[in-house]
């Protein structure tokens, strides 16, 4: 069965703590959302804010889109006043949206406590909104509130606002778990109810604050609805929506329902990355189906099933949403995890050679003195090379120092770096928000006179750890992650000087880049 897409992400999702989008962030979203196909994009609320106004504006002007449609959110009118003369429709309306999730209340507490009007009343201003907007040619999803628990406290009226929505014409009821706390079998079994009262298709709009939200919305769809709400990667108010990068693989993939047109599945991991880059957010890397983590295998037994039947710890082939596997080395991982790295760096090696065995030996030397290679496959790739003598030498930091200084305004440090490359001397100095922001930018401001490449790397994340109990002396291990706007990587450095632990992962993070840019190594 296809099953419609309704993505949140800049309404719902811009509801999230720390997450804000700005217009041309707005635009970005949009166009990675509708290359990826999904059906409808509601894009925000023009009625609450003047960016969202001026959004749409130019949004339904401007923007051509392939395939998915633009959706205005709001409100029904407010209690005691005419739906003709509610600024909030009349915003819905001058939108220039042509479909519409207009929300209003199915809950008795909510009609109450909240609107603090009559239950009659509340059916009227659902009565009146829906059809006002549908008497302007406007495609309308009702968006019934909290409808879960009200359902729980008052059935009969719950499904009387459904039906208020529906007579005046609505085209879509949409079921919202708003509180996040509904159990997925009462979601099946509510759905299927609603489904037999109401002659509208259904679509379904979980929160996240049991956990549970991708398993109730695909409770949802087996219950009958056939349009599923959400955000990419789950942002969204509290603990978030449901996240779409979890429900339409599952769909897809283990229930047999099309979400997306043919082929698209596998953009999924990309899309995810790049929407989390516009947020300004880090990807979490432990999200199922889209994040590094996903297929990511560091224990040896399981390594070595793996190896010999991918279906013996994988649900599923990564490459289906765009993803990858990973083989994790580490001191729990054993040869195996190795092999399948020296495989991609060193394919001339055995198992059994001297000079993998060499090679172990020198992996577990670095790990006692504090490395890790885990997540840090550009240093793993640098040191078996340099074991090797396979190692390019593409620079030579001859030297370097760092000034870092009183903080009186954001740049509070000064690096000064004297390179060589092929003979040839460069000396720079930058300024920076601290020393190892002075000193990255210092070293790539040398090198790329030499090499122009560098100018599109930058760093996504930097964090340090304490690996031995030494107290302000103690070694550090410093982790640095680079992109270069299409693929990531992640490099390490070790030293109980903290800024040479960060040269060292930041030197090896520019030649790893170098390595793949001018050798085409993967």
């Amino acid at each position: 069965m296809k099953i419609q897409v309704l993505d949140t992400t800049l309404r719902d999702g811009a509801q999230g703590e720390g997450v804000v989008f700005s217009h041309e962030d707005k635009i970005q979203v949009i166009r990675a959302l509708d290359a990826l196909g999904v059906d409808y994009i509601e894009a925000g609320n023009p009625a609450s804010n003047p960016k969202d106004q001026v959004f749409f504006a130019y949004a339904t002007e401007k923007l051509q889109l392939m395939h998915a449609k633009l959706v205005a959110f709001g409100s029904t009118c407010h209690a005691g006043c005419a739906a003709q003369d509610d600024p909030g429709l009349r915003a819905l309306i001058q939108s220039g949206a042509q479909t519409i999730s207009l929300f209003g209340k199915s809950s008795l507490l909510h009609v109450e406590q909240v609107l603090q009007t009559t239950p009659e009343e509340n059916l009227r201003l659902i009565t009146d909104s829906v059809k006002l907007l549908v008497d302007h040619g406007l495609q309308v999803f009702y968006d019934a509130e909290h409808f879960f628990d009200g359902y729980n406290d008052d059935p009969d009226y719950a499904l009387r606002t459904l039906r208020a929505a529906q007579e005046a014409g609505a085209q879509l009821i949409v079921l919202c778990d708003t509180n996040g706390g509904t159990l997925p079998g009462d979601i099946n079994r509510i759905t299927q109810k609603v489904k037999k009262a109401i002659s509208l298709p259904l679509a379904i709009h979980c929160h996240n604050d049991a956990g549970l939200a991708t398993a109730c919305t695909l409770a949802g769809i087996e219950a009958g609805a056939i349009m599923v709400q959400g955000t990419i990667n789950g942002y969204g108010e509290r603990c978030g929506n449901a996240d779409l990068c979890q429900v339409i693989p599952n769909l897809e993939l283990k229930m047999g329902h099309q979400c997306l047109p043919d082929g698209k599945l596998p953009s999924l991991s990309k899309c995810a990355r790049l929407i989390a880059e516009i947020a300004n957010l880090s990807m979490y890397e432990h999200s199922p189906y889209v994040g590094r983590s996903a297929f990511a295998h560091k224990g040896g037994m399981h390594i070595d099933g793996m190896l010999k039947d991918r279906r013996s710890f994988e649900h599923i082939d990564p490459e289906l949403v765009g993803n990858s596997r990973r083989y994790l080395v580490s001191e729990v991982a054993g040869r195996g995890a190795l092999m399948t790295r020296l495989a991609q760096i060193a394919p001339d090696l055995s198992k059994e050679s001297e000079q993998t065995l060499q090679i172990m030996d020198m992996l577990k030397q670095l790990e006692q003195r504090g490395y890790s290679f885990e997540g840090a496959e550009g240093s793993l790739a640098l040191r078996v090379l340099g074991s090797l003598d396979r190692r390019r030498n593409f620079f030579e930091v001859l030297d370097f120092h760092v000034v870092s200084r009183k903080p009186e305004n954001d740049k509070n440090a000064q690096a000064f770096v004297k390179v060589m490359v092929d003979g040839q001397q460069e000396i720079t100095a930058d300024e920076g928000d601290g020393p190892v922001n002075a000193l990255d930018l210092a070293i790539r401001k040398a090198l790329t006179r030499f090499y122009p490449c560098i100018g599109r790397m930058r760093l996504r994340d930097f964090t340090v750890r304490v690996v031995d109990s030494e107290g302000s002396a103690s070694s550090v291990r410093v982790r640095v992650e680079s992109t270069d706007g299409e693929h990531d990587w992640a490099t390490v450095g070790v030293s109980s000087n903290v800024i040479e632990a960060s040269f060292i992962a930041l030197t090896d993070s520019i030649e790893y880049m170098l390595m793949r840019e001018l050798d085409g190594w993967q």
